[in-house]
């Protein structure tokens, strides 16, 4: 379930993405694959990501639009994405 923010659907805010533990690579590796779908390149995925949460939670935080968020809530292994409160 994705959570959109107020702002205009063009401006990128911070949101945490929740994901499944990946059992076959490294959890940033996932973390980047994942924003990659979404943002078309690895540089971008890359230049978005913010964090990326291994031990606690498994996910990451990143600055999407609210299209992307839209999108990435559709990809595999996406549990949910929250706005995030910076």
């Amino acid at each position: 379930m994705a959570e959109s923010s107020k702002s205009s659907s063009s401006e990128a805010n911070v949101h945490i993405i929740y994901t499944e533990k990946p059992t076959n690579e490294e959890p940033k590796d996932f973390h980047l694959r994942t924003l990659s779908s979404v943002l078309g390149c690895e540089k971008a995925a890359k230049d978005a990501l913010i964090y990326s949460y291994k031990d606690a939670a498994s996910g990451f935080s990143a600055k999407l639009t609210a299209e992307q968020v839209a999108k990435i809530s559709k990809q595999p292994g996406v549990v949910q994405v929250v706005s995030g409160q910076t």
